[in-house]
Formats: structure tokens, sequence, C-alpha cells
């Protein structure tokens, strides 16, 4: 079963919660995470559930990044706003970095995040199990 993190900031959460209300269908069955108040929002207007962290400037980012770091993760879609700073910046670019080094795929916008969930759809995903067999080692 995929297991999937959403997360978006202030200016992008109605944006998130519209593409999951739009894949719903997709995203049912499926294991959901998410920041705090992005998983509210998208729980108040589906019939699916998600594990809510904390939010995103509270440490909510980082829990994500244990599940990656724990190789708990198919999938991250984080809609970030590219105009807005965010004071949890190095929260953010610590969860990217994680996500490059354990070939965890991020959509960070809307257009790449249809891609991927429509990969989903068709069952494109099975190529995790390769990621799986070259994942770093605790030596390296």
């Amino acid at each position: 079963m995929l297991k999937i993190a959403f997360i978006a900031h202030d200016r992008k959460k109605e944006e998130m919660v519209n593409f999951v209300t739009a894949y719903e269908n997709v995203f049912t069955g499926l294991e959901l995470y998410s920041t705090g108040t992005t998983g509210q929002r998208i729980m108040d207007v589906t019939q699916l559930k998600i594990h809510r962290f904390m939010s995103g400037p509270l440490g909510g980012d980082q829990q994500i990044g244990s599940l990656v770091a724990q190789d708990e993760l198919d999938l991250i879609i984080f809609l970030r706003d590219p105009l807005m700073a965010q004071p949890h910046e190095p929260d953010i670019t610590a969860l990217l970095r994680l996500c490059d080094v354990y070939g965890i795929p991020v959509a960070t916008n809307i257009a790449t995040a249809e891609i991927l969930v429509k990969a989903i759809d068709r069952g494109d995903f099975g190529w995790r199990e390769l990621v799986h067999k070259y994942k770093p080692g605790v030596d390296e």
C-alpha cells in the first residue's frame, strides 16, 4: 500500500484541498499523512482518513522527514509558496534533501502533483521496489 504525505504552505492550502478532492478516488485506500492544518482541511471536505502531524513550523515537516528517513513514505505532495519567505526554511530544505537521499518523489507544484497522481492511478509506482534495493545503507 502506498504511503503519501501532503504538505501545503498557507497560501497553497486551498489549492491542495481542491487537488485532493479532485483525486479522492485515487487516494482512497492508501495510507495518508499530513501536517496539521492541511490534513484537517482535507478531511473536512473528503472521506479520507489522514494521520496528522504537527503544523510544519512546529515540527511537522521534521516528523514527515523522519518517515522518509525510515523508508516509510512513497510520495510527498508539498505545495510550496515560492513567493513567501518561510520561517522554517531550514526544515523544508532538510526534508527535500532527505527525499533526494532516499529517492522519494516530491511534487512541489500542482502540475507535478498531477503527473505523479496519474502515475499512481495507472499503477506505475512499481519502480519503488528498485529504490528499496538501492537505498543507502547505514555504513555509507
